[in-house]
């Protein structure tokens, strides 16, 4: 089964306590597109300027990604720069330039409008919104918001959360969307909002799952090599989500398992910088870190 992503397609500049990669490739669309490509097709629609190399879209496609929703307008593309510090949690942000994606208005093709797996990355909550106008009847919507649109867009981030299947988000968004610093009583707060399930991500500290009626929680893969923490979040989107097309369907025994699929290609995500390390490894490898796992939790 197909997955359709709409979000950034962008240039990372990066500073970690192990080094630093000029102008990689990044964006969030770009990290879910190669993460999902493990399991399923991936339909991208981004926007991106004259500047972007031929070479990253060659690899894009090579890794079963359809570029037909990935315009090309006059101008520089998408750009972000950070750093990371101490235990590589939260990054500060240096410099955001929306170029490009200043005026990105999401268009997706008419012949995807019937894809049933859906992510709406980061993005603001109208845009999001404008996307669900356009497809039709999909089995699954996951979405991912920031607190900037909790701050700034907090009553369309609302109705958003009541048309979409899964909320990711990470610990403080949760809480502060949940609006308690208890993560399980935000969590379940987030969950009585419209969303059939809430994932949480706790980076180190792996994720939780939060349903009407169900709790459920996973470490993270036990990695010793991070050198780069940027698009875990939305590798993490991208492993459980191309899994779970992959299921045939959406019940407790898959949504974990696709929970242990997007812990798995995040902990390949950040061993190198940028998508160095989703570009290089195989489905061989994300079944065997899979494995692995599955030994490492089982009691």
């Amino acid at each position: 089964m197909t997955v359709l992503v709409v979000g950034t397609v962008a240039f990372d500049t990066i500073e970690t306590p192990f080094g630093r990669a000029e102008r990689v490739l990044g964006g969030s669309a770009t990290h879910f597109s190669l993460a999902a490509s493990y399991f399923a097709p991936v339909r991208l629609v981004s926007l991106v300027g004259r500047d972007f190399p031929p070479r990253h879209l060659a690899m894009l496609r090579k890794r079963g990604v359809d570029l037909a929703g990935l315009a090309t307008a006059d101008g520089e593309t998408f750009a972000w720069s950070g750093r990371y510090e101490g235990d590589l949690a939260v990054a500060q942000t240096l410099e955001t330039r929306l170029n490009v994606y200043a005026g990105f208005a999401p268009a997706v093709p008419l012949e995807w409008r019937d894809t049933r797996f859906v992510f709406l990355a980061n993005g603001s909550p109208e845009s999001q919104l404008s996307v669900l106008e356009q497809v039709r009847r999909p089995t699954l919507v996951a979405a991912d918001t920031m607190n900037f649109w909790i701050e700034h867009a907090h009553r369309p981030l609302l109705q958003l959360l009541r048309r979409v299947h899964v909320l990711i988000v990470n610990d403080e968004e949760a809480r502060r969307l949940g609006e308690s610093r208890n993560l399980i009583r935000a969590g379940d707060r987030l969950a009585a909002m419209g969303p059939r399930f809430v994932i949480v991500k706790k980076g180190e500290h792996g994720c939780y799952l939060f349903a009407r009626k169900e709790r459920f929680a996973l470490p993270a893969y036990p990695t010793a090599d991070v050198r780069d923490p940027t698009g875990a979040g939305d590798s993490f989107a991208g492993g459980f989500l191309g899994y779970l097309s992959t299921a045939g369907k959406v019940g407790r025994a898959t949504l974990r398992r696709a929970l242990a699929y997007g812990t798995v290609t995040a902990s390949i995500e950040v061993e190198q910088f940028g998508v160095r390390g989703l570009r290089g490894a195989t489905l061989a490898e994300v079944r065997r870190r899979y494995r692995e796992f599955l030994r490492f939790v089982s009691i």
